[in-house]
């Protein structure tokens, strides 16, 4: 038995540029951090030569090609094993959350099948096959910027080439501006789940005409990793949460609604100094960069669950192996 562990992320800046439709044309960039919320992946050898899969839904098939679970079943191709073979998944979060669920459960599968077959993957390799099996095999019209942070874990600037290749590079600052950031950190959970599929196929087809958008976008993430970097002002920040959310709702009229609007305003107003929806958009977790001292007018202002979650250094771990 294989167990894997891979986090889920928090996105902050620059999301949209790790969509080929940009990065095949310019660099694209973004600034994201794994937390401390988990896929868990559990692979074992079967009593017979059937493949079980159990998510939401529990499968028993005989063969790869009648596995419903696209990721399941290309994954399973991809590392060459079609049968004999039983997964299971459990997440600390539900998927449609802007949390990069899908790519966390496709990285974490793909390191757990590695494992299984007696291979060790670096988190490059890892990321890099992933994106192949969730973007090119199974057709989902997401970017690559969740399989690398699932993959590597902690801070990262991740850029995106027109060749292809992909650039990971860990965010460095003092341990007092990490414990700052984590503290001005308010997640709340909206209740609204969505799939992201329709938001990322209309932002997809918008993006000739949104170009300049995007490149401003791109361009927060590096003004955000100089801003951690220096820690001198720390608020400048929540600035940039600020104007990314605005960048990004002029991306596709999917993404923000008037409930959305109404909560994020009342964030402001409350004295936080920026936010966003993660993901994609139209639901899921609401974040806000609000500095301690106006986190209860914060709390009492939204009528929403708030959701605790830190900062992850690692990224997918083998935490388990047992017979095989």
């Amino acid at each position: 038995m294989i167990i894997t562990r891979t986090p889920f992320r928090i996105s902050f800046v620059g999301g949209g540029t790790d969509l080929p439709d940009f990065y095949r044309q310019e660099y694209g960039a973004v600034l994201s951090t794994a937390i401390d919320k988990y896929m868990f992946i559990t692979v074992n050898k079967s009593f017979d030569h059937r493949i079980r899969v159990s998510y939401s839904k529990t499968e028993l098939v005989d063969s790869l090609e009648e596995i419903k679970h696209p990721i399941v079943r290309e994954a399973l191709k991809y590392a060459g094993i079609t049968n004999g073979i039983e997964i299971t998944s459990i997440a600390d979060i539900p998927a449609g959350t802007g949390m990069g669920s899908s790519s966390s459960f496709t990285v974490g599968l793909l390191n757990a099948l590695y494992a299984y077959k007696g291979i060790l993957k670096s988190a490059e390799a890892l990321a890099k096959d992933a994106a192949i099996i969730e973007i090119d095999r199974a057709g989902h019209p997401i970017g690559k910027q969740d399989h690398y942070i699932a993959a590597f874990g902690g801070m990262q600037y991740i850029q995106f080439n027109p060749d292809e290749s992909v650039f990971v590079n860990p965010v460095i600052f003092s341990p007092e501006v990490f414990e700052e950031l984590q503290s001005n950190l308010v997640l709340f959970y909206t209740g609204i789940t969505r799939p992201a599929n329709s938001i990322l196929n209309d932002q997809k087809r918008n993006t000739p005409e949104k170009l300049n958008v995007l490149r401003k976008m791109r361009d927060l993430a590096y003004e955000m990793r100089e801003t951690l970097t220096t820690g001198r002002n720390l608020a400048r920040f929540g600035e940039l949460l600020h104007q990314n959310w605005l960048y990004k709702r002029e991306l596709s009229p999917l993404i923000a609604s008037g409930t959305i609007d109404k909560y994020y305003q009342a964030g402001l107003d409350a004295g936080a100094l920026g936010g966003k929806l993660l993901g994609a958009g139209g639901g899921g977790f609401l974040l806000f960069y609000c500095e301690r001292q106006n986190q209860p007018k914060l709390r009492s202002s939204l009528d929403l669950k708030e959701f605790s979650a830190g900062f992850a250094r690692q990224g997918s771990q083998i935490i388990y192996v047992g017979g095989i």
